[in-house]
């Protein structure tokens, strides 16, 4: 791809490049309201501004007021062609040549903040809340950390892509505080439950999917044109209590261990932009079914790393660095599968892809992993170790794909442990 420059100044180091251009939505005051915007280096670009000067002028956006809404929702249900005109317009109006924005003042002192000076908001009304189970590696790490060695995958995992139906209520933007849950717990040896604050908190690396365009109730998604449904990604951090999953999952499934918080970050990176580190995924043995064998099977280079700061210190500790291509099932097969039987997704959805561990001890994307369910310690430094979190850890996800000469990025999605409300 050939290097596009902005009028902006934008550091080689910076997530947010013209190649970029994530979708979000922020306030630029606390009383404001909320409106759609794009990263651009250290600022955003309000689109709601870019709308009401007459800039969207392609034939699907002219005349829309999708970016005069408080979410994302109404622009994502408009589909590709919608995304790909609005995406070419901003890079035209950014770009170091075009004048339109770059030498008119008063449009620029409307439409560009600062980014560090603006609330960021979720992206969407995320109506629904799907949370997958694709890297072999992650199931394939906690049977053995939780039931030893000779614990073998279900023979239905490489079949079909797992998941369960998470709580859309509490998925929470990326810097929001999550109080450390309490619930039922069951300890070894023990016949009997006890009720307290989990004591075996976790964090866990994941990718999300925010569904663009649903499908009609009753309808299937096929597995080549799934893409068309995906707007794009962001970072997830499914929260888990491990106590509480351990005892009230059986058997049907997590519940209070997962409900209590889901944090994302505020930046979706569209699937256009990620295409120059499209690769070829895992191979899949044996053959999928044919709802879930499309004609290609991609998935994407995205480096990925989690890093805990602990209360009161300014440096943080990287405790996992893995990538986004060790996953099993694609984004594709995450949503055939979905809708297979008939349900019906819809624009602001979100798809989670799972714990993405890798095969390398450092790619353990998990502290239920990391630390096998408890029996080892993890190093924080030089004499700090942890089983699992502690009141005051601050867990920190990024991710980060490096162009030639840019650099596509998802930002970070973070999130602070408080201790239980009693």
């Amino acid at each position: 791809m050939t290097t596009m420059k902005s009028f902006i100044p934008i550091s080689p180091e910076s997530h947010f490049s013209l190649q970029n251009l994530p979708y979000g939505v922020f306030k630029p005051t606390q009383a404001a309201q909320a409106r759609p915007a794009v990263a651009i280096g250290e600022y955003v670009l309000d689109l709601s501004a870019v709308s009401r000067a007459g800039l969207f002028n392609g034939p699907l956006l002219s005349g829309s007021d999708c970016f005069l809404q408080s979410s994302l929702n109404a622009f994502m249900a408009m589909g590709k062609p919608a995304w790909k005109e609005a995406r070419a317009t901003i890079q035209k109006i950014l770009s170091v040549d075009e004048p339109t924005l770059r030498d008119n003042a008063e449009l620029q002192k409307n439409a560009l903040f600062p980014m560090g000076q603006v609330q960021l908001m979720l992206p969407a009304v995320i109506g629904d809340y799907t949370d997958f189970l694709t890297s072999k590696y992650h199931i394939t790490n906690c049977l053995v950390a939780l039931y030893g060695p000779e614990c073998q995958i279900p023979s239905n995992w490489v079949h079909l892509p797992e998941a369960y139906h998470g709580r859309a209520s509490s998925v929470v933007i990326s810097g929001t505080n999550i109080h450390r849950p309490r619930g039922q717990k069951c300890p070894l040896g023990k016949s009997t439950p006890e009720f307290g604050p989990s004591t075996k908190l976790d964090f866990e690396l994941e990718m999300a999917i925010l569904v663009g365009p649903g499908n009609e109730f009753g309808t299937s998604v096929n597995v080549d044109d799934a893409a068309e449904h995906i707007f794009g990604l962001v970072l997830m951090n499914d929260w888990s209590a491990r106590d509480v999953q351990a005892w009230e999952s059986q058997p049907l499934g997590p519940f209070l261990a997962k409900s209590f918080g889901t944090s994302i970050s505020p930046w979706i990176v569209t699937l256009e932009a990620l295409e120059p580190f499209a690769c070829e995924a895992l191979v899949q043995d044996p053959t999928p079914l044919p709802y879930l064998s499309g004609k290609s099977c991609k998935s994407f280079d995205i480096p990925l790393e989690v890093s805990i700061k602990l209360a009161g210190e300014e440096n943080t500790s990287i405790i996992c660095r893995s990538n986004f291509k060790h996953l099993y099932w694609t984004l594709e097969q995450m949503v055939a599968h979905h809708t297979i039987n008939g349900c019906n997704l819809r624009p602001g959805d979100m798809l989670g892809t799972g714990t993405i561990s890798g095969p390398e001890p450092e790619s353990l994307a998990c502290l239920l992993e990391l630390s096998l369910d408890g029996k080892n310690t993890v190093k924080l430094g030089t004499d700090i170790t942890r089983t699992y979190l502690e009141d005051g850890d601050e867990v920190i996800l990024t991710a980060c794909c490096e162009g030639d000469g840019y650099k596509v990025g998802f930002g970070t999605c973070s999130g602070k442990i408080l201790p239980a409300i009693s």
